[in-house]
């Protein structure tokens, strides 16, 4: 059976291919070779344009941003260790598992237990992201809507006939 979000995420339409090489001499312009090197992530912007709406903290999506620096191929879930993340992000190993419990109180991301039966038992957790996958792609109606607007506002004053639409002034409250 399949669920809402396999059905959200069937319907996507995968966008053209990037030119790498055009794309790496942009990056490298920009940033600089010796920085890029040390490698990159792909983030849409709309999660960082959607931050408020996911109600997320600055910490949580200093976390949840790390996680996702992880996660390389879609099929590959991220790994990486509380430690890790708490090295990076100068915290403790507690408090990013409160911030990894609190992401997934909101349905961001779901920990997946991984076992390593030749290191002793238990490993670092595995980390799915479908949830914030289908929460963007929720949002993403509202924010096109949005921008699609704006244009159109922006073509409208652009016009010789435009008049600013005549704005009612704020009623004074009775003291």
């Amino acid at each position: 059976m399949e669920t809402k979000i396999e059905a959200l995420l069937s319907t996507l339409e995968t966008p053209p291919p990037a030119k790498p090489e055009k794309t790496v001499k942009a990056a490298d312009a920009k940033w600089g070779a010796a920085v890029m090197q040390q490698g990159y992530c792909m983030i849409p912007s709309l999660l960082l344009k959607a931050q408020n709406r996911l109600k997320l903290t600055s910490t949580q999506m200093a976390v949840l941003l790390q996680i996702c620096d992880y996660w390389w191929e879609e099929a590959r879930k991220p790994y990486p260790g509380k430690e890790a993340l708490a090295t990076r992000m100068g915290m403790t190993a507690r408090q990013v598992q409160r911030h990894i419990a609190a992401l997934e109180e909101k349905k961001l991301i779901a920990r997946i237990p991984r076992f390593d039966p030749g290191n002793g038992g238990r490993s670092t957790n595995m980390y799915d992201l479908t949830g914030l996958v289908a929460q963007l792609q929720a949002l993403e109606p509202d924010f096109r809507k949005v921008e699609s607007d704006v244009k159109q506002n922006r073509r409208a004053v652009q016009k010789r006939t435009y008049r600013r639409a005549a704005t009612q002034p704020a009623e004074k409250a009775s003291s």
